[in-house]
């Protein structure tokens, strides 16, 4: 993955302690653009008058938490984009956690402490291996499945990856 100067992340926290360590790591990425929110109502507010590439989301906030925002970035009629790639960054990491996350429609799971390698290697799956959306009557987001399964013959067999897929990044390279 080359640099990501122009890519735009917002990292969305209610600890601004976290909001500076997440920046920092991204600044050492090479990472140019980066907006911050305190909690999800305000960084709702900035996917509507910003653009932005990548969110990075704490579980854990006051008023909506972070499965309520991703549901809300998926699914609200208002969404400004629906399709922005979303990491979620959280100190439980218990399956159920993981699981809550993946099903609300986040891209990616991250544990704190978080470390630059592990945020990194997220980052890069975004941009590098961007997963197609699915659209089914219970959910909106990016393909759970990272591989498919030839082998698989059950009733939710789908023939490839679904169409309804937008080009990551707003249509902007990373590289």
């Amino acid at each position: 993955m080359a640099g990501l100067e122009r890519v735009r992340f917002m990292v969305v926290d209610d600890n601004a302690h976290m909001i500076n360590i997440v920046k920092t790591i991204l600044r050492g990425f090479g990472a140019t653009q980066i907006f911050e929110a305190k909690d999800a109502a305000d960084a709702f507010h900035r996917l509507k008058h910003d653009s932005i590439d990548i969110v990075i989301t704490d579980y854990q906030m006051e008023v909506l938490d972070g499965i309520e925002f991703i549901k809300l970035v998926r699914n609200s009629s208002d969404s400004p984009n629906r399709y922005v790639p979303i990491i979620m960054l959280t100190a439980h990491s218990e399956r159920s956690r993981v699981t809550q996350s993946r099903d609300a429609g986040a891209n990616e799971f991250c544990c704190k402490p978080v470390t630059a390698q592990e945020l990194y290697r997220k980052v890069v799956a975004i941009v590098d291996y961007p997963r197609p959306f699915i659209k089914t009557s219970q959910y909106f987001g990016p393909d759970r499945r990272r591989r498919q399964d030839p082998k698989y013959e059950g009733p939710e067999r789908r023939d490839g990856w679904s169409a309804d897929h937008q080009p990551p990044m707003n249509g902007r390279a990373a590289g």
